[in-house]
């Protein structure tokens, strides 16, 4: 899905290209390495999800093997169009096997003093001064009532200073602003993954264990445990 575009004629070469092919029939891997073979470089690594930077610098790119909650955000960033405190989102595709491909303005990390004070803003009680810091959390609101009535083992709005980045005009933005609760999701995994199967779709939980929390936090011996479980093969 094309959420925003500002045309053919002024879309940058590297994410036309992007933008111009469809994605759905690639996993996450297979996305991840297109993207890296065309010049796209990793620059972060988050909980659920890669990130990459587009060779002009302008883009980056969020790969993610599995988070239903990245659904949230993006719904969010559709109910608040051209808000500030929002990036600007120029593709959201569904990859084979329940993962996602998210490509927007390249995001810094916003300055510790600034960010602090941002997630202190919203979490502050009454009405922010800003309309348009207020009418992100004011959606945010509602868009945490919707998934939580529909998405097991969601965790909800979980904002802090690391979520508030710096895009390239210099303007804080907000990214993330929601999560699922991965602590009961994936022991949930280990005493019965048919139930994670049934409640959220096979077809979109083909690698939940994939996602970068679990390689880079777990041992081997969870790694085993995780994947016997999910493939039925305990000892």
């Amino acid at each position: 899905m094309l959420i925003h575009t500002d045309g053919d004629a002024a879309t940058p070469p590297d994410l036309a290209a992007v933008t111009s092919r469809s994605w759905q029939d690639r996993t996450h891997r297979e996305a991840l390495a297109e993207l890296v073979q065309s010049g796209w470089t990793p620059c972060g690594l988050g909980d659920w999800a890669v990130a990459l930077r587009s060779p002009s610098g302008l883009f980056a790119a969020r790969v993610c093997p599995f988070d239903p909650a990245y659904a949230a955000f993006l719904e969010l960033c559709r109910r608040c169009p051209d808000n500030r405190y929002l990036p600007r989102v120029e593709l959201a595709a569904a990859l084979d096997g329940g993962g996602t491909l998210t490509v927007m303005e390249f995001l810094a990390p916003a300055p510790a003093e600034l960010a602090t004070r941002a997630a202190d803003r919203w979490h502050a009680d009454g009405p922010d001064e800003d309309p348009e810091f207020e009418a992100v959390r004011h959606a945010a609101r509602g868009v945490d009532e919707q998934f939580r009535t529909a998405t097991p083992w969601w965790y909800g709005i979980d904002l802090n200073a690391g979520n508030v980045r710096r895009a390239l005009d210099g303007r804080l933005t907000l990214v993330d602003v929601f999560c699922m609760d991965g602590a009961k999701l994936y022991g949930q995994v280990l005493k019965d993954p048919d139930v994670v199967r049934q409640h959220i779709g096979e077809d979109q939980v083909r690698h939940l264990l994939e996602i970068p929390y679990i390689a880079r936090e777990s041992s081997p011996e969870e790694i085993d445990a995780l994947r016997r479980a999910w493939e039925g093969t305990r000892p």
